[in-house]
């Protein structure tokens, strides 16, 4: 059995970050990037939890753009 198929438009906007307030993709990565490196800071830079950094970041990053709590 086939899988239905899914129009461009759908396949973009699964695939394509949400980017508020004019930032750019570029921009996006690097407030994320600087913010998963200051989390990394803050637990010593042990190994191991580099994906959860960048994840936790990436929410951070997210909220702060919502205007909503990252805790939530």
């Amino acid at each position: 059995m086939t899988k239905p198929r899914r129009n461009s438009t759908e396949t973009q906007q699964q695939e394509t970050p949400v980017v508020q307030a004019g930032v750019t993709p570029t921009e996006h990565e690097q407030m994320v990037a600087v913010a998963a490196y200051y989390l990394a800071e803050q637990r010593g830079f042990s190994s191991g939890q580099e994906m959860e950094d960048w994840l936790r970041a990436e929410k951070d990053i997210e909220s702060l753009m919502a205007g909503t709590d990252a805790e939530n």
